[in-house]
C-alpha cells in the first residue's frame, strides 16, 4: 500500500469551491493509492492505464477509445486552461474515471475556457481523484501491467474495495465498440478545402468510437461521409455504393468485434480501405492476422514511429491496448511502420489491393501534424481507383 498522499499542493487551498471526499484507487493486485475525490460522484471502475499527455486533457477525456478505462495523467498539473466544448472528441466524457496528481480547482482565467475542468467533469458524471502519487502509480503499472481498479470512498475499507476491483471484467475478450458507436447511420458533407480538386468521393465510415477530429480530417479531403454503426452489415453499406471504406478508432478487444471483421473482409480488395487504431487491428484480423494485448498499452502524444518505406520518423498520438502480431501476418500484407519504443507494428499495407492502416492517430488532436498526409493518401487512392 502506498501510504504517502501528496495533498500539499496549492490548488487544494481553493478547494472550498468543490466537494472533496477522502477516497482511494484500489488495484486488483491489492495496491491502494489514496487521494481526494472531487465532486458528488466518487465511485469508478475499469482498467487503469496512464497517459503521457501534458496538454489536450479534454481531448483525452472525450476520446471514446478510453471507454471502460480509468485514465491516470502522468503530467503533474492538469486543468489550468479549463474546458471548451469545441475541442471535445465526443459529446461528453467517455472515460470511467480520471486520476490526477494535481487537478486545478481554483477559477480559470483563460481566453478559451468556457468552464473549469472539475465542473465540466462533474456535469459529465466523471469521477475525479486528485492528490494521488501518480508517479508511483505509473511506475507500478509499467512494472506490473495495466489492471482493473476501483475508485471509492476511503471509509469503504480495503477488503470491500478489493472485492469490487476483482469483479470487474477483463478487457481481453470485451466488445466495447458496440457501446460507443452511433445508434443509426448519418451523413456528413464534404468540406471544399482544396480549390484545385473539387471532385467529391463517397466514403462509408464504420464507427467503433469515432473521434470528431477524424471526421473533420476526412471531410476536408472533399470526402462525403456516411457514418455507420459498428454492427452494420456489408450488404447494407454496399447499397450506398461507397467509393471507399474507413474504419474508425474505438475501445476494447478487436477480436471480440467479429461482426466488424466479417464486414471488412467483404470490402478488402474491392474498394480502397483505410483504418485507424481499432480499425487498424480489425483490418489485420480481417486479413487473417492475429492480435494480442500489450502489457500497459500506448497512450500519449509523444510516440516515435518509423516509416520503413520513407525512412522518416513520425511523432504520433496513440491510444491502444492491443496490437497486431507481426509473426502472424498473411502473405500480401506487410508491416511498413514500427514503434521505435518497443518495435510493435504501427502500420500495415496490402501489396495487391488498395488498403492500408495505422495504429496511431494521424488526425493528431491533440498532437503534431506529422501524419496528416495519410488522409491525402486515402483520397488519392480513391481517386486513382475511380479515374
Amino acid at each position: 500500500m502506498v501510504e504517502e498522499n501528496f495533498l500539499t499542493f496549492g490548488s487544494l487551498a481553493s478547494g472550498g469551491r468543490h466537494k472533496l471526499t477522502a477516497a482511494a484507487l484500489t488495484l486488483r493486485d491489492g495496491t491502494v493509492f489514496p487521494g481526494m475525490a472531487v465532486g458528488d460522484r466518487v465511485e469508478a471502475e475499469g482498467e487503469v492505464i496512464f497517459v503521457t499527455a501534458m496538454s489536450g486533457y479534454q481531448e483525452v477525456l472525450t476520446d471514446p477509445s478510453y471507454h471502460g478505462q480509468i485514465v491516470v495523467f502522468t503530467a503533474a498539473h492538469i486543468g489550468n486552461y479549463g474546458a471548451n466544448q469545441a475541442v471535445s472528441q465526443a459529446p461528453g466524457p467517455q472515460v470511467s474515471g480520471a486520476i490526477f496528481h494535481e487537478l486545478w480547482l481554483p477559477p480559470v482565467d483563460h481566453w478559451l475556457s468556457e468552464e473549469d475542468l472539475p465542473y465540466w467533469m462533474r456535469a459529465g458524471a466523471v469521477p475525479a481523484l486528485t492528490g494521488v502519487d501518480t508517479r508511483a502509480l505509473t511506475l507500478h503499472i509499467r512494472e506490473k501491467g495495466a489492471q482493473n481498479g476501483y475508485v471509492g470512498p476511503l471509509k469503504e475499507g480495503r477488503a470491500s474495495a478489493l472485492a469490487r476491483a476483482e469483479k470487474i471484467p477483463s478487457m481481453s475478450g470485451l466488445d466495447l465498440a458496440s457501446r460507443v458507436t452511433c445508434p443509426k447511420p448519418y451523413k456528413k458533407e464534404a468540406i471544399m478545402e482544396d480549390p484545385e480538386d473539387r471532385e467529391i468521393y463517397r466514403v462509408a465510415v464504420l464507427d467503433f468510437g469515432l473521434k470528431t477530429a477524424i471526421l473533420d480530417c476526412l471531410r476536408r479531403r472533399n470526402l462525403e461521409l456516411t457514418v455507420w454503426p459498428a454492427s452494420a452489415s456489408a450488404s447494407a453499406i454496399m447499397e450506398e455504393k461507397p467509393q471507399g471504406l474507413f474504419l474508425a478508432n474505438g475501445p476494447g478487444d478487436p477480436a471480440a468485434c467479429d461482426y466488424a471483421i466479417r464486414a471488412t473482409q467483404a470490402f478488402l480488395g474491392r474498394i480502397p480501405v483505410f483504418g485507424i487504431c481499432l480499425g487498424h487491428q480489425i483490418m489485420g484480423l480481417a486479413a487473417g492476422a492475429k492480435t494480442y494485448k500489450l502489457p500497459f498499452g500506448h497512450h500519449g502524444l509523444n510516440h516515435p514511429v518509423r516509416d520503413l518505406d520513407s525512412d522518416r520518423v513520425l511523432i504520433t498520438s496513440q491510444n491502444h491496448g492491443f496490437c497486431v502480431d507481426p509473426d502472424a501476418l498473411p502473405q500480401g500484407v506487410r508491416a511498413n511502420m514500427l514503434n521505435l519504443n518497443d518495435g510493435t507494428v504501427e502500420g500495415l499495407v496490402w501489396e495487391n489491393s488498395p488498403a492500408f492502416c495505422v495504429q496511431f492517430h494521424p488526425e493528431a488532436a491533440p498532437g503534431p501534424h506529422d501524419s496528416h498526409g495519410l488522409f491525402r493518401k486515402f483520397r488519392s487512392m480513391i481517386k486513382e481507383c475511380h479515374a
